[in-house]
């Protein structure tokens, strides 16, 4: 099959930065392959972006390994290639460790943010190292430079996903194909609207995609989005535990699921 002129493959595309992430692309030129769990709103998504005929929906769950694996080798046909790789896909609430209920929900967060991630990743690898290129992007969270109380799990989850690119970058750069690690602070989607707290620089999703579309064409190996969190992120990592501890006791905590 002739190579399509630019082709990106996104997890957790029905809403919130995935979404953002597909029309930002779309309006690119990109060929889409698009992957969420809830199929109707998927199409619905692809009717409304620039030339939908070029895009492919998947109604995939991202912990349905041998799904995901599937949905990776049909693009990869599709359009002959691959480009640019995002694990979107996440999920965040609040778990306490005392409650023992806790644990199927601990668990469950980190099989769709970290086990999903590497599930998303792993059947592009191979062609990306055959071409010689690619862009393959996790998303990490400011919750992952330390640990904020009452979310235990997301805390963790975006730890490893950062630790774990991080890894992966360093496997895969001798083969040409980057990883890129968009770490957000605050961004306005259906997830965030649920926090009940003040969330300091909150930024729209669209303008979000607009500047990790940016760092990902430009091949960055980290960039906190937006920048003011950067710097409140190497603040925070800079601070001793004990000043930390006393800073955070009280913060607010992430609602249970």
């Amino acid at each position: 099959m002739q190579r399509v002129l630019y082709s990106v493959f996104i997890t957790g595309a029905s809403s919130g930065l995935g979404a953002a992430l597909a029309l930002q692309y779309a309006r690119q030129g990109a060929h889409l392959g698009l992957l969420a769990r809830r199929g109707d709103t998927l199409q619905q998504l692809i009717a409304s972006l620039p030339h939908p005929e070029r895009h492919r929906a998947y109604a995939v769950d991202v912990c349905d390994h041998a799904a995901l694996k599937s949905a990776a080798a049909d693009f990869i046909a599709h359009a002959g290639g691959i480009d640019v790789v995002i694990a979107s896909a996440g999920v965040s609430y609040g778990t306490l460790s005392e409650h023992a209920e806790d644990l199927d929900a601990f668990a469950r967060l980190i099989a769709i943010n970290v086990t999903a991630t590497v599930a998303t990743f792993a059947p592009f690898i191979a062609t990306m190292k055959s071409q010689g290129s690619g862009r393959l992007v996790g998303i990490g969270s400011v919750a992952g430079i330390r640990g904020l109380p009452g979310a235990e799990a997301y805390s963790a989850s975006k730890a490893a996903v950062i630790s774990y690119c991080e890894s992966l970058r360093l496997e895969l750069k001798p083969a040409g194909v980057k990883v890129v690690t968009i770490t957000p602070g605050y961004i306005d989607t259906p997830m965030t609207r649920h926090n009940a707290y003040r969330m300091p620089f909150l930024m729209p999703a669209e303008k979000f995609a607009v500047r990790a579309a940016r760092a990902i064409a430009d091949g960055d190996s980290y960039r906190v989005i937006p920048w003011q969190m950067g710097v409140v992120a190497k603040l925070l990592r800079a601070l001793p535990n004990a000043v930390y501890d006393r800073a955070f006791a009280n913060a607010p905590h992430k609602a249970r699921n």
